[in-house]
Formats: C-alpha cells, structure tokens, sequence
C-alpha cells in the first residue's frame, strides 16, 4: 500500500510541550518536511533563543544550538562563517526577536547574511505569562496592558517584514500563517523558498508566521484562529515584501 502520510524523518517522535492550539507544531511540521525535502538533515544546524520554542532541540533530528535571548542571529551568523557548506536556520518568536533581538536581527539582514529565520509572530510574550510584546496589537488586552496597549504611551507594533524589506541584504522577506490547509500550503511554500535561498547563496530570508497563542489571549483553539483573522491578518497583512527570485520565479 502506497504511503500517502507519515511523520517527517527531520520531526523527532515525541509529544511537543506546546498548549492546545498553538500553532508551533503545525509550523515545526513544515520546517522538518522541507529539511526532508530538500535532502539537507545531515547538514542542517537549527538555533532556538529564550522562549516558547526554547525545547525546538527535543523536536528536530537536526543539530541544533541554544542562543542566549534575542541573540539568534548573531549566533547563526557565526555558525554560518564557520561552516558555510551547512544549512543554518533560526526558530524565534516576536518577544525575542523583535524586542531584545532587534539589533540582532536588523543588522544580520542588513548584513546579507545567508541564513534562514522563522519568525513565529503571536503578538504576546508566550512563555513568560502573556506580557505586552512589540507585535502587540493596538488596544489589545495583555497581562502589562489590561485595559488595551495604548500606543499613546507604548508606541505602535512593529511591522518586522515591512522593515526588512528596505535593506539590501535581505533576499526574502515573506508574512504567512497557518490557519486553513490554504495558509498551510503558501506558507511551506514559502520556508522552502527561505531555505533554497541559503543553499543558493542569495542571503538573509526570513518567514514571518502569524500564529495563535490560545492561552495567553485567554480564548478557545477555534477562537483564537478567528481573532488571528479579525485582527492580526488586517494589521499585519499576509504577502511577499521583498524577494530576490528570477522574473517568472514562484
């Protein structure tokens, strides 16, 4: 019987610690299925900072490298100098990288670096109880801003793919999410692209993935989706910002 489903041989065969509804384990999937894919495993080095994908060790049948908070990218960059023959990719997520990991990440982009990075964009510190990060929504409610960030006093959200896409280092910079088989696809789609970037020495690209965080928004699994619809895809609109493929190239 021909197999038509199995676990990607780059996933690693034990339960994820995610919540209920979290969207980590679809876009682990994805990533373990490109490494697959792409025949790349036995050269793949994986780098996880602080937060909720600090265990992404447990997950994929890759090397991978703890990196102090926000300090993914630096850590890549020299992982990369090193061992350029190998593929490199971070796993972060918005309170790491778009807060203490800005400089990090501004200038490895700026730099041309030839990595990868997945960008998980939930709009809320996870793991730390829920606190108000810099992807936090307008108005939105968070264990730091109960009655709504008011941008009046912390400023408005960062919109990470609009500003990469201004530098010259940066080969692609693409916002997807996981929300419907649809979403699911474009988004595979777009880390394999991610990936083939580094492997064809184009430089820096990074995913952007819209995700849910269930718990700390304090709704069920199929509400949180529809909040991720209501209000982060209209804010953070889904597309390619920027992306150094050939004319015609998908």
């Amino acid at each position: 019987m021909a197999v038509v489903f199995e676990k990607p041989k780059a996933l690693a065969d034990v339960p994820f610690h995610y919540c209920p509804g979290c969207t980590h384990g679809i876009v682990h999937r994805l990533v373990a299925e490109v490494i697959d894919e792409l025949g790349i495993v036995g050269k793949t080095v994986g780098v996880a900072p602080v937060g909720c994908s600090v265990f992404a060790y447990n997950y994929f049948n890759c090397d991978m490298v703890e990196a102090a908070h926000g300090r993914a990218p630096a850590v890549a960059t020299g992982l990369k100098r090193a061992l350029p023959d190998n593929v490199i990719f971070t796993y972060q997520g918005d309170g790491d990288l778009a807060a203490i990991g800005t400089a990090e990440t501004v200038h490895a982009a700026t730099r041309g670096e030839n990595i990868t990075v997945i960008f998980i964009n939930n709009a809320i510190y996870g793991m730390t109880g829920g606190q108000m990060a810099p992807t936090s929504l307008p108005g939105q409610i968070t264990q730091t801003t109960p009655y709504g960030r008011d941008t009046s006093v912390a400023g408005n959200p960062i919109r990470v793919c609009e500003m990469l896409s201004t530098l010259d280092g940066v080969a692609l910079a693409q916002r997807v999410t996981v929300d419907c088989p649809k979403n699911v696809t474009i988004a595979k789609k777009a880390i394999k692209k991610g990936f083939e970037n580094q492997l064809n020495k184009k430089g820096f690209s990074i995913i952007e993935v819209l995700s849910t965080c269930p718990t700390n928004w304090g709704l069920e699994p199929s509400e949180a989706l529809e909040w991720l619809r209501n209000n982060m895809i209209p804010y953070y609109p889904l597309g390619v910002y920027k992306s150094t493929s050939e004319e015609g190239e998908e």
